[in-house]
């Protein structure tokens, strides 16, 4: 009995590995499709050098990449021209203000996306008119500002 478990045991092992391994390999350069290899060819130098997570995450983002329309792709480009334009300390906060984003409940991260939306919405004279107060605002009345705004998604459960 304990022979048969062991045996068992070891299959298992080395099935898991087989299947690490092979989720190893179509991480490699060359097991990406051309279309891939063509969005990703920027980090073809240091893909040996990557993480098999940033690998994977970069073929999720080609993946999704060649999906899009050219007008999709167009508007990706100027988000990362002024993604890259920003200074590292722009970029870790702005890295902290997502990661506080992901950590809220789903309901209120759908609700400050509608409310997002909806503010994108507004005529240009009034998204300027409202960064402009939200600017002049201490930290403190930001603060109130935005408690009060997120009460009345707590009470909706929304």
């Amino acid at each position: 009995m304990i022979n048969g478990l062991r045996i068992v045991l070891l299959l298992a092992t080395l099935m898991f590995a087989a299947l690490v391994q092979a989720e190893a390999d179509s991480l490699e350069w060359d097991a990406l499709d051309e279309q891939s290899q063509q969005v990703l060819k920027p980090f073809r130098e240091k893909w040996p050098e990557l993480t098999p997570e940033r690998r994977q995450r970069l073929q999720n983002a080609a993946g999704r990449w060649e999906k899009m329309t050219p007008e999709q792709r167009k508007k990706m480009r100027q988000r990362l021209k002024r993604w890259q334009a920003l200074s590292d300390e722009d970029k870790a906060r702005l890295r902290k203000r997502f990661k506080r984003f992901r950590a809220l409940p789903p309901e209120q991260r759908k609700a400050l996306r509608r409310k997002f939306r909806r503010f994108q919405q507004l005529p240009p004279e009034r998204q300027e008119k409202l960064r402009e107060r939200w600017k002049s605002m201490t930290p403190e009345e930001r603060k109130a500002f935005r408690q009060r705004r997120m009460e009345p998604m707590e009470k909706n459960g929304r």
